[in-house]
């Protein structure tokens, strides 16, 4: 799967409408957020580094905390996925 494909998919697959609150995550983990914070360039090659099987953004969520935290740790300068999706988020707001 590219990473047009992923984002398609995390995106709904463009076919629902997106909600007005809630940002995406390919707007959140833009290229120079990962570049920025992690090891990796995007955050499919993020996700394919953890060996995730990830096709919407439910599928982000189900991934246990505690496995999804050890990676974060590993592959970016946060101590767990809650500080780098809300850092995430402080700079979406922060640019938009």
């Amino acid at each position: 799967m590219t990473m047009e494909e992923l984002m398609n998919e995390l995106q709904g697959q463009k076919t629902n409408q997106e909600d007005p609150n809630q940002v995406s995550l390919e707007k959140l983990f833009n290229e120079d957020f990962m570049s920025k914070y992690s090891s990796c360039k995007s955050f499919n090659e993020f996700l394919i580094k953890g060996n995730f099987q990830v096709k919407t953004e439910e599928d982000v969520d189900n991934i246990p905390d505690e496995l999804f935290d050890r990676h974060v740790v590993r592959e970016t300068e946060f101590a767990d996925w809650k500080s780098m999706l809300e850092t995430a988020n402080r700079e979406y707001i922060r640019i938009s």
